[in-house]
């Protein structure tokens, strides 16, 4: 089952500027796993320390996964995941 994966502007250059990507897993974690098998470069973007940076937010149908079951969330055909990096400013 492939699941569209909506990448940020600033990450777009590890997945050749595509705005949405497909990739496949039962959970978030999987999903976004295959994602870097796909794009190598955009895991480190993801990850640090085989964690969600604390700046990039997840959502799974706009639903932020730290409200779910986090990287264990499951998901299903038709579902969207929305990588978000945070956004700071004064």
């Amino acid at each position: 089952m492939a699941i569209r994966v909506h990448i940020p502007t600033p990450m777009r250059q590890h997945t050749d500027g595509q705005a949405v990507v497909e990739a496949t897993g039962d959970t978030v974690q999987d999903l976004l796993d295959n994602l870097g098998k796909k794009h190598p470069g955009i895991t480190s973007r993801i990850f640090e320390n085989g964690q969600v940076r604390r700046f990039v937010n997840v959502y799974l149908n706009d639903e932020d996964i730290r409200y779910l079951d986090s990287l264990q969330t499951p998901i299903k055909d038709g579902d969207e995941v929305s990588i978000i990096p945070a956004v700071a400013g004064g």
